[in-house]
């Protein structure tokens, strides 16, 4: 097996409606992987590589009036921004995201030369794209043509999620959004390639991420055997594989 220091570090997005999740499988994939020794880089999209944050928050609160924060579902709010949806803005989209698209591109190579194993971005472009009309050819054109500007994740996970259960997470948009940007999401992953995980209970949705990532991640000793992401306390377990009666450590590396 070789060392994770001797190969290239692989690049992991996560997508989705706001409410489906991400924030836990990101957090639970980052202890595992670090207690398997690997050295993580995580970015968040918005926060590292989005162009004009401050101003584009501002400009929006200013024009549509909507609440700042982050929802709570004993504190919702009401956001009006990305499903704000006109002729107009889907210009001003246009524009922004070609910006977007070359700052993701200099933040993720920088990420993929820091000396990481992995890099995990918390949202992509992709979740930009979700705002558009996938419906239209030259759109998906566009989104095509933006897509290869950015380095292209070995896994671009998109979160599925019950709009319903989800806005009740994180009341922040209207039900009627939420679906709405739910489709746009599975039409984009059959666009580009993603990986849908399928709306599961949260430990089973840790457990389908980690069987996308495990031929990558992990020894051909673990193919046919569970791992179980997570230990009762939260905590992540590194698994040993039986070697007759003896228990054998297994050693972690990268195998892609």
């Amino acid at each position: 097996m070789r060392s994770s220091s001797k190969v290239q570090p692989v690049l992991v997005s996560f997508s989705g409606i706001d409410g489906a999740g991400k924030s836990t499988q990101i957090d639970s994939l980052c202890r595992y992987l670090g207690n398997a020794g690997l050295r993580i880089r995580l970015l968040s999209f918005w926060d590292d590589a989005a162009a004009l944050k401050s101003l584009r928050e501002a400009a929006a609160h200013k024009v549509f009036k909507g609440d700042n924060g982050v929802g709570a579902p004993d504190a919702p709010i009401e956001r009006r921004d990305k499903n704000i949806q006109s002729s107009l803005m889907s210009a001003v989209r246009v524009g922004l995201y070609i910006v977007d698209a070359f700052s993701l591109r200099r933040v993720a190579s920088r990420a993929l030369r820091s000396g990481a194993d992995v890099v995990i971005f918390d949202r992509y472009i992709y979740d930009e794209f979700a705002n558009l009309n996938l419906g239209n050819a030259v759109v998906r054109l566009y989104v095509r043509a933006l897509a290869k500007l950015a380095p292209k994740p070995a896994f671009g996970f998109v979160l599925d999620a019950d709009p319903l259960q989800a806005r009740a997470r994180k009341p922040e948009y209207p039900l009627e959004f939420l679906i709405s940007n739910r489709n746009l999401y599975l039409q984009l992953s059959d666009l580009l390639g993603m990986i849908v995980i399928p709306a599961l209970q949260i430990t089973e949705a840790k457990a389908e991420v980690l069987r996308h990532l495990s031929p990558c991640f992990f020894p051909a000793e673990l193919s046919g055997h569970s791992v179980d992401l997570l230990m009762p306390n939260g905590n992540a377990e590194a698994k040993t594989q039986l070697d007759g009666n003896e228990p054998r450590p297994i050693t972690y590396g990268l195998n892609c």
